[in-house]
C-alpha cells in the first residue's frame, strides 16, 4: 500500500500532465491559465529555463505550440537523455553548478535580451534552476561560485538559505531575468519545490536582500571561509539599493505572468486521497518538513507509537503523510554514498524496530535522492533485525552517511520511472 500511494501521489504532479491542464490553443489564440494570446500578432515564441524537471515542460510546450513555436533552451540535469524538436536540451551540473549551465544561461540571456515587444517568453522552471542556471555576476569566476555552493551544500543549509545567497550573486535571479526580456511578454511556468511554497526563480520578485545574504553566510559559519570576490559583491549589494534584486510589486509592474503548475502541498493532498481510497484513516502532518535527515525520520517514526498505543492522532489502519525537504549535514571525512531521503528512512527504521505492523517510505520525487541513482528508501520494523543479519551496522553507515550501501543490500532502495517533477520529497508511514 505504502508504495501505491507513494506513486499516485507522484504521478499526479506530473509536469508534462500539469502543464497541458494550463495551456489551450484553438486555432491561433493561446490561453495560458486565464491569459489570452493571440499567436498571430506574435513575432517568436521561445521556452528557456532551467530545473530537472524542466524537460517536461518544455516537452509540452512543444507538442500544444508545434509550428507556432520559433526555439529556445533549457538546462536540465546531467543523465536526462532526452531530447526536444525545437527547443535545445543542455545537460549541465546540478547540485554544484558547471561550465555547461553557464554557457546554455548566457544562450538564455541572449534570447531574454534581443526578444522585441511583439515576442512571447515563456520560461520553465523547477527544482534544480538555482544550479542549472548559474550566471554570476561580473567579477564572481565559475570557480568561486562552485566553492560557495559546495559550502553551502556540505553544511547542510536548507534550501532557502542556500538560494537567499545564490539570487543576490547572480546576474538572473531574484527577478533579474524578468527585467532583461523586457518589452516582450513574459509567461513563466513554476513548478514549486521549495519549504515556503511560495514561486520562486529568475522570474519571480524576492523578498530576500543582500543583508539576508550575509547574515545567511554567517549563520552557518562560513562567512570566512566564502570567497573573498562573493563577500565584495554582497557587501557592495548591501551598500547600494540599487542592486538588490527585483521586489514582487517590480515584478508585477512589469507584467511579468508567474503561474504555478505544481508544488508539494498538492501531492500529499493526492497522498491523502488515494490513502482514503485503500480504506486507511490518513492526515498530512506538514508539507514543510525540514531538518538533519536521520533525526527528523526519527521523530516521524516516533508518532507510531502514539497511533498503536494510544489510537491518536489516528486509529489503525491509517497513513501518516508528510512533505517537505530534509537535509545532510556532511564533515569531510564522513563521505559515504547516500541521500537525505535514504537517511531519514534508516533513521524511522530505528525507531520502529520490532513492529512489524509499520512501514515508512521517504522518497525524492524528482527520482534521484542525493548523488545516487535512487529515489528513496522503504523500510519496517524488521529492517534493523535484517540489517544484523546480513552483517550490516546501521549506526556505522547512518555516521558515514553511507545510507545507500545499506538500502541496495537489504533491497529496500526505491527506484522510480522518469516522474517528470520535482516538488521536494515525500513521507508516508503506514500502520496496519
Amino acid at each position: 500500500a505504502a508504495l501505491e500511494i507513494c506513486e499516485y501521489a507522484i504521478r499526479s504532479v506530473n509536469a508534462i500532465d500539469s502543464t497541458k491542464k494550463l495551456l489551450n490553443l484553438k486555432d491561433h489564440m493561446l490561453e495560458i491559465n486565464g491569459l489570452h494570446l493571440d499567436l498571430a500578432k506574435l513575432n517568436n515564441v521561445y521556452v528557456i529555463g532551467g530545473g530537472k524537471a524542466t524537460y517536461s515542460i518544455g516537452k509540452a510546450v512543444e507538442e500544444i505550440l508545434g509550428e507556432n513555436l520559433t526555439g529556445g533552451i533549457i538546462t536540465v540535469k546531467k543523465g536526462e537523455k532526452r531530447r526536444l524538436r525545437k527547443i535545445k536540451v543542455v545537460e549541465a551540473g546540478h547540485p554544484v553548478p558547471d561550465e555547461n549551465g553557464y554557457k546554455a544561461t548566457r544562450e538564455i540571456v541572449d534570447i531574454a535580451q534581443k526578444a522585441g515587444p511583439d515576442d512571447l517568453i515563456i520560461c520553465a522552471i523547477t527544482g534544480g534552476a538555482s544550479a542549472l542556471m548559474p550566471q554570476p555576476e561580473d567579477g564572481i569566476s565559475m570557480v568561486d561560485l562552485k566553492n560557495i555552493n559546495q559550502l553551502l551544500l556540505d553544511c547542510g543549509a536548507p534550501i532557502e538559505d542556500i538560494n537567499t545567497v545564490r539570487n543576490h550573486i547572480s546576474k538572473i535571479k531574484g527577478g533579474r531575468l524578468a527585467r532583461m526580456v523586457q518589452p516582450a511578454t513574459l509567461v513563466g511556468l513554476i513548478l514549486i519545490d521549495e519549504i515556503a511554497g511560495e514561486p520562486w526563480g529568475p522570474t519571480v520578485g524576492d523578498k530576500t536582500t543582500f543583508d539576508a545574504a550575509v547574515k545567511s553566510l554567517k549563520k552557518h559559519k562560513l562567512w570566512d571561509a566564502a570567497p573573498e570576490s562573493i563577500k565584495a559583491h554582497l557587501i557592495k549589494g548591501k551598500e547600494n539599493p540599487s542592486m538588490e534584486s527585483l521586489s514582487p510589486e517590480e515584478i508585477w509592474e512589469l507584467k511579468a505572468h508567474n503561474i504555478v503548475i505544481g508544488n508539494n502541498i498538492s501531492m500529499c493532498e493526492a497522498a491523502q486521497e488515494k490513502a482514503e481510497a485503500l480504506g486507511l484513516n490518513s492526515f498530512i502532518l506538514t508539507c514543510e518538513l525540514e531538518g538533519e535527515s536521520r533525526e527528523v525520520g526519527i521523530s516521524f517514526a516516533g508518532i507510531a507509537k502514539e497511533i498503536t498505543r494510544r489510537n491518536r492522532p489516528l486509529k489503525p489502519p491509517c497513513a501518516v503523510i508528510a512533505g517537505g525537504e530534509t537535509t545532510v549535514k556532511i564533515r569531510a571525512n564522513e563521505r559515504g554514498l547516500g541521500g537525505p531521503s535514504q537517511e531519514f528512512a534508516l533513521g524511522a527504521s530505528l525507531k520502529i524496530s520490532g513492529q512489524e505492523n509499520i512501514v515508512v517510505c521517504s522518497i525524492g520525487t524528482d527520482g534521484t535522492d542525493g548523488p545516487t541513482g535512487i529515489a528513496g528508501a522503504i523500510v519496517d520494523g524488521r529492517t534493523i533485525q535484517r540489517a544484523e543479519e546480513a552483517g550490516i551496522d546501521i549506526f556505522d553507515s547512518l555516521s558515514k552517511h553511507d545510507s545507500s550501501h545499506v538500502a541496495i543490500k537489504l533491497k529496500d532502495a526505491v527506484y522510480t520511472y522518469p516522474t517528470d517533477t520535482n516538488v521536494m520529497d515525500l513521507y508516508l508511514m503506514v500502520i496496519l
